[in-house]
């Protein structure tokens, strides 16, 4: 039964991403062959976002791997750490839970209006994935609680040789024992995290409960849960229901807002184009694109570590700093400098670094959702993005070029033939970001449209014409991966909207506006406080919800001290960009550690160079608005 469910998931959210890529190529062939689009194709495909997002979100609670802060992990195994994860998957069922009410009741109101996306589609239908998948997700935090726990038990190596030099080696029945222990007490563990699911249940069916009550014991209980590990959309849905509840508001207004950004025209194209980046991770691309980067820059001092920086870039164009670029070339990229004779902790730092490197080009993810949120032209980011990419990358490399002088690392002499060889493999991936731009800009297709071309083109060249993609062992991997890493970013897209809405009805970002411009009136000094509050904001949030709920208290402040839309824009994600070096919480962190079998603070220590030489690059981009404008007014926007 359970596996089929799987199944079934795995299966649905798959087909919904398909159908995602060909609708949008299909409206673009109508509208140039026939003058005329689709008829409800746009609003399917949004509402489709949801249901990819959604059931993307289930699927990664179901593989444990919804985003989260990683100082849980800092608790070693042991009665804390089982303590730990019974309190953050009880925090995160009981938010799941009444998330799950609030999706409910919208889901009934809007059966009773009876209003229809399109092709006789009633609205309320795609909605039930809403109240599904967090019931799911509740049900799934409290069943994986004691997980890791378990499988240490079961996977226990055998006891070392005794004194006597002879093995002792457990029996068979010892370990079966062992066994059925780890899994009793298991059972006790989701017993007690299931009490998160019954307090969910009460404050949904009671919201007097909360109605009224002093707010700094939920605050303190929200804090630990976010710092023991649970996973960080039921930290920002769990605070945007308290508060809500505490107001006496249904929270069904949280899953309004949920609904409604997502199936905002442009969100789509988040899920295609990192399906374009999956695609590419599961072809050889990265090897096509080491080989052409090596060949022309490989015979400069510290030749490697360009190369690396500016292959990290070009993946995570496409990726979005999701951590899959790290996941994907860390293999191939950290022992291919260690063999050149790079130290050992220059490497890992170069790589958690660059794992972040790219998020100012076109078509960054970062970049079309603070395009939503701000409402501003995605055309006009991608343009101001683009020189201050590069200076950002170039940094980077120029650091590589002096750790290649200072430790000897070897070079690869420059060879035209294979230099004209490697380029002429790697063209079709080379031609991807030109294929982007060329679509938007010629106004042959939308964002959402560019998207859903830029990941068809990817699964030709990989599978059709390099033929590196399996269709039938490697394409539904890279979906399922695709849906998953999705899954947890619009989950928390979507709940921090809800949050995001609370501030804005409790006048947050207008008391902002005017306290800012009581206390502070000089244009730099606003901009050093900007960089210093979006530093702190990186440390705290992950970068996505970090768009959806402080955008909104940052574009009147910028419209206030006369800084160009665009401007503020590439300053807040740059200032991002280093959330995920931060010490500690920084996913890069996290990943790299994981990736690289190295403890956390191993990796901060060797990525706090990259971070001071960002934060420099941080600094130039904003004050020297040059670098984000000169272009924009080049090309006449």
């Amino acid at each position: 039964m359970r596996r089929a469910l799987v199944r079934l998931e795995d299966l649905v959210a798959s087909s919904a991403l398909l159908v995602m890529v060909l609708l949008p190529l299909s409206e673009i062939v109508a509208r140039r062959f026939f003058g005329r689009g689709i008829p409800g194709s746009g609003p399917i495909v949004q509402h489709l976002t949801l249901w990819v997002g959604f059931l993307g979100a289930a699927i990664a609670a179901r593989e444990g791997k919804l985003l989260a802060l990683a100082t849980g992990t800092f608790i070693p195994q042991g009665k804390w750490r089982r303590a730990a994860d019974i309190l953050a998957a009880a925090y995160g069922a009981c938010a799941s839970v009444v998330l799950a009410f609030g999706g409910w009741q919208m889901v009934m109101i809007e059966r009773d209006t009876g209003t229809e996306i399109g092709a006789g589609i009633h609205a309320w239908v795609t909605q039930l994935v809403l109240p599904v998948s967090f019931a799911l997700i509740a049900a799934r935090l409290v069943w994986r609680v004691g997980h890791a726990t378990l499988q240490e038990n079961l996977s226990a190596p055998d006891a070392p040789a005794s004194e006597g030099g002879l093995a002792h080696r457990s029996s068979p029945g010892s370990r079966a024992g062992e066994g059925g222990k780890a899994s009793a007490v298991r059972s006790i563990d989701r017993a007690l995290a299931s009490i998160g699911i019954v307090a969910g249940v009460l404050f949904a069916q009671m919201p007097s409960l909360l109605e009224g009550h002093i707010l700094w014991p939920a605050a303190v209980v929200i804090v630990a849960a976010a710092f023991l590990g649970t996973p960080l959309f039921a930290i920002l849905g769990g605070t945007a229901a308290f508060l809500f509840l505490h107001d006496g508001v249904t929270p069904a207004t949280i899953l309004v807002e949920t609904y409604s950004l997502s199936v905002s025209p442009t969100l789509p194209a988040i899920p295609l184009f990192t399906l374009a980046g999956f695609l590419l991770a599961e072809g050889h691309a990265s090897e096509r694109l080491l080989r052409v980067f090596r060949a022309f820059f490989g015979w400069i001092p510290g030749g490697t570590a360009v190369v690396c920086a500016v292959l990290c870039s070009f993946f995570t164009v496409f990726t979005g700093g999701s951590g899959v670029t790290i996941l994907a070339l860390g293999g191939v990229l950290f022992p291919a400098l260690l063999k050149d004779g790079y130290r050992d902790r220059f490497a890992l730092g170069l790589l958690t670094a660059s794992g972040s490197l790219g998020l100012l080009l076109p078509p960054a993810l970062p970049l079309i959702l603070y395009a939503v949120f701000a409402q501003i032209p995605i055309q006009d980011i991608f343009i101001g993005g683009i020189l201050p990419g590069i200076l950002l990358t170039t940094m980077i490399s120029a650091w590589g070029v002096r750790e290649g002088i200072v430790s000897g690392a070897a070079r690869h002499r420059f060879r035209a033939r294979e230099a004209l060889a490697s380029l002429w493999a790697a063209k079709w991936e080379l031609a991807m970001p030109a294929l982007v731009l060329i679509a938007m800009f010629s106004g042959l297709a939308t964002a959402v449209e560019a998207a859903a071309l830029t990941a068809l083109y990817a699964l030709v060249v990989q599978a059709f014409i390099h033929r590196d993609l399996s269709l039938k062992r490697d394409l539904p991997r890279a979906f399922a991966e695709c849906v998953t890493i999705i899954g947890g970013v619009l989950i928390i897209l979507g709940v921090a909207q809800g949050f995001t809405s609370y501030l804005v009805g409790a006048q947050v970002p207008a008391t902002l506006v005017e306290w800012v411009r009581g206390h502070i009136t000089s244009r730099l000094m606003f901009l050093l406080v900007l960089n210093l509050f979006l530093l702190a904001v990186g440390w705290l949030m992950e970068i996505f919800a970090a768009i959806v709920v402080v955008v909104p208290l940052i574009v009147p402040l910028g419209a206030a001290f006369g800084i160009h839309p665009v401007h503020l824009g590439i300053i807040f994600i740059a200032n991002l960009e280093l959330g995920f070096l931060t010490p500690l919480v920084g996913l890069n962190i996290f990943l790299a550690s994981y990736r690289f079998k190295r403890p956390v603070l191993e990796v901060c220590v060797a990525a706090l160079p990259m971070m001071a030489i960002l934060g420099i690059g941080v600094l130039v981009i904003t004050y020297v608005p040059w670098l984000t404008t000169g272009l924009l007014g080049l090309f006449g926007r």
